[in-house]
């Protein structure tokens, strides 16, 4: 369905459509009305600071959306990569909103529902995976040096209420 667009009076006093913004790059889209995307929602990036609470970063490596990340120091950049749960170095940190590609910027967050899973059993325990990285299971790693660490419980099939839990080292 085609987003409506309601009619106004441009610069030479002539009626004409226009077309609301789904999305906004700051100053330059002032003024304009706002439309819900074909989620039906509005875009976090029409909503003032503070209220979107996902993070920009760089990913050093291609991430899906709703893979888990870890976040670190690149040369005092921070960076965003698959977290795996066989290395205490990669803990879940949070999760990727969209995919990103390598070297490109994409938001993640810290905490919330991560959607778009398939799979999961509803009240389920999860764990951040040791055999594939970005993603849970629900039994924890066992292999020595591996990391035990509880990312949330399922809410749904698709969706993950993710809680980060301090990662447990296996000796």
């Amino acid at each position: 369905m085609a987003a409506e667009k309601p009619i106004k009076l441009d610069s030479q006093g002539r009626l004409v459509e226009t077309a609301p913004a789904q999305t906004s790059s700051g100053a330059a889209d002032a003024d304009r009305l706002v439309a819900t995307g074909s989620d039906g929602y509005i875009d976090p990036t029409l909503l003032p600071p503070g209220i979107d609470d996902a993070k920009t970063v760089v990913a050093s490596e291609a991430i899906s959306a709703g893979d888990l990340i870890n976040i670190f120091d690149d040369a005092g950049t921070p960076k965003a990569r698959k977290a795996d749960g066989s290395t205490y170095s990669k803990r879940a940190m949070g999760y990727a909103l969209d995919s990103i590609t390598l070297a490109a910027s994409g938001r993640i967050r810290l905490d919330g529902i991560v959607t778009g899973l398939s799979g999961l059993t509803i009240g389920a325990k999860y764990y951040l995976s040791a055999a594939t990285p970005g993603s849970v299971t629900t039994t924890a790693p066992v292999a020595v040096g591996a990391i035990v660490q509880s990312v949330g419980e399922a809410v749904s099939a698709t969706e993950l209420s993710f809680e980060r839990g301090e990662p447990v080292i296996r000796v």
